[in-house]
């Protein structure tokens, strides 16, 4: 079993940032590919980015790409989503996933845990 918080969310001006964090307990993060997602009031939950059990991989939603990073510290079970030039439309409910193997998943269902989600709000 894989307990993920999240933390870092707030409320930031348009073109601004932030770092999301997502702290894992319970047993190590190695082995598991890591994903962060979000989700908009009214909308569907869908990928943000993801990052392979050993960093090598990355993958972005093409309205992140270029703003986004994710990296991951496995020696603090960690995960981390630094969020770049902010805009009102990134306005969304963050969640942590994590998923067993080795497999790249872009889909909610692809995911076995998740975190409890973290608020950002983006002003205009």
């Amino acid at each position: 079993q894989v307990q993920l918080v999240e933390s870092g969310g707030g409320l930031v001006q348009a073109g601004g940032s932030l770092r999301l964090s997502c702290a894992a307990s319970g047993r190590t993060l190695i082995g598991y590919y890591m994903g962060w997602f979000r989700q908009a009031p009214g909308k569907e939950r869908d990928i943000v980015a993801a990052i392979s059990w050993y960093g090598g991989n990355t993958d972005y939603a093409d309205s992140v790409k270029g703003r986004f990073t994710i990296s991951r510290d496995n020696a603090k079970n960690t995960v981390y989503l630094q969020m770049n030039s902010l805009k009102p439309e990134d306005t969304a409910v963050y969640y942590c996933a994590a998923r067993r193997g080795f497999a790249v998943g872009h889909l909610v269902r692809d995911y076995d845990y998740w975190g409890q989600g973290t608020q950002v709000t983006v002003s205009s």
